[in-house]
C-alpha cells in the first residue's frame, strides 16, 4: 500500500514541470523497493542565524515538505560551516549534508531524496553534488532535486510571482530591484536571465542586481538612471532574509541609492516565505521522485542510433 502511494505521488508531477526533460529519464525513486527498506527526504539549506526568517522560510518549507510527503522520513542539513559554528555556540546543532547522509546510512536508510533550497546551480549546489557522489555507493538510491531556477519555466514562474507580489506603478516612476547574492560560478548568468526576462515580459521597471556577482550594483544603478526612476523598492532575491538582507540591502544598498537621490523603500521578505515559491521546490521533489538524471554518454549513445 505504501509503495502504491509513493508511486501515485510521483505520477502527479509528470508533465507539470519541464525541468529540462531531455536531461532526464523516467525512473521511479522507489522502484523495486524491498521490505524493510527505509526512505528519507533530506532538505538541505544554506542556513541562517536569524531565528525570525528561519521560522518563515526554512522551517516553513520543511513543514510543507513533511505534510506533502508524509511517508518519507524528513531530515534537514545546513551547508554553511560558519552558520553551523555560530548556531552551535547557542546550543543549536545542525549537520552538514555529508554528516547527515552518513548518519542516515548508519541508521539503516537505503534511499535518500535530497532537495536543496538553493536558488541557482552555483558552488553550494556543486558541493552538495560532490557530497552525494561520495556516499552514493552506501545507498541503493540517492537522488538530488533541482534548485529553484533550473529551467526557463522556473524563471518565468518566479518572475510572475514576484511582479504580482511586489507591484510598482510605472506612472509614478516606481521601480523594483531584486537583490541576489551572486556568485563567481558561471551560473551567475541566471540573474541576467531574470533581468532580461522581466523586461521581455513588459516589466521594464523591474531590475536585478547582485551583491557578489553580475549584474552589479553599478549595472543596476545605470538602468535606474536611464529610466529616470524616482522611488525604488529593494527586495531580497534570496531564500532567507538574513545577514545580507538586514545589512547589505537594508543599510548599504539603501544608503547608496539614497545618495543618488532616490527615495528607497524596503520589502524584506525571503523567497522561502512565499507559498508559491515553496510550491516550486515541492514540485521539484515530485519530479525527482519520478525522474533520474541521464548521463551525458547515455544521451550521446541514444543520439548515435
Amino acid at each position: 500500500m505504501k509503495q502504491i502511494l509513493f508511486f501515485l505521488i510521483g505520477l502527479i508531477s509528470v508533465g507539470c514541470y519541464g525541468q529540462g526533460l531531455e536531461d532526464y529519464s523516467e525512473s521511479n525513486f522507489l522502484q523495486n523497493m524491498e521490505k524493510g527498506e527505509k526512505v528519507a527526504l533530506l532538505m538541505v539549506h544554506f542556513g541562517t542565524t536569524h531565528d525570525d526568517t528561519r521560522a518563515l522560510t526554512i522551517d516553513a518549507i520543511n513543514k510543507k515538505a513533511q505534510v506533502t510527503f508524509p511517508d518519507l522520513d524528513m531530515f534537514e542539513a545546513y551547508t554553511s560551516r560558519i552558520i553551523i559554528k555560530r548556531l552551535k555556540t547557542r546550543g543549536i546543532v545542525k549537520l552538514t549534508p555529508l554528516d547527515m547522509l552518513l548518519k542516515l546510512r548508519s541508521e539503516g536508510y537505503t534511499r535518500v531524496l535530497v532537495q536543496s533550497t538553493n536558488i541557482i546551480t552555483g558552488w553550494e549546489n556543486e558541493s552538495l553534488q560532490k557530497d552525494i557522489a561520495g556516499v552514493a555507493p552506501f545507498f541503493k538510491v540517492v537522488r538530488l532535486g533541482n534548485p529553484l531556477l533550473y529551467d526557463v519555466k522556473d524563471a518565468q514562474e518566479v518572475v510572475s510571482i514576484l511582479t504580482r507580489r511586489v507591484p510598482a506603478d510605472t506612472k509614478k516612476h516606481e521601480h523594483v530591484v531584486l537583490v541576489g547574492h551572486g556568485t563567481t560560478n558561471p551560473s551567475t548568468a541566471i540573474y541576467s536571465e531574470i533581468d532580461y526576462m522581466l523586461k521581455a515580459e513588459g516589466h521594464s521597471n523591474y531590475h536585478v542586481g547582485t551583491i557578489e556577482g553580475y549584474p552589479t550594483f553599478q549595472t543596476m544603478l545605470s538602468q535606474l538612471k536611464a529610466a529616470k526612476a524616482k522611488v525604488i523598492t529593494l527586495v531580497p532575491f534570496m531564500f532567507v532574509a538574513g545577514d545580507h538582507a538586514q545589512n547589505d540591502i537594508s543599510i548599504e544598498w539603501k544608503e547608496m541609492l539614497e545618495k543618488e537621490g532616490f527615495k528607497v523603500q524596503l520589502h524584506i521578505e525571503g523567497l522561502g516565505q512565499i507559498p508559491e515559491v515553496q510550491d516550486i521546490f515541492i514540485n521539484h521533489i515530485r519530479f525527482a521522485m519520478n525522474h533520474a538524471t541521464m548521463d551525458i554518454m547515455t544521451k550521446k549513445a541514444i543520439y548515435s542510433k
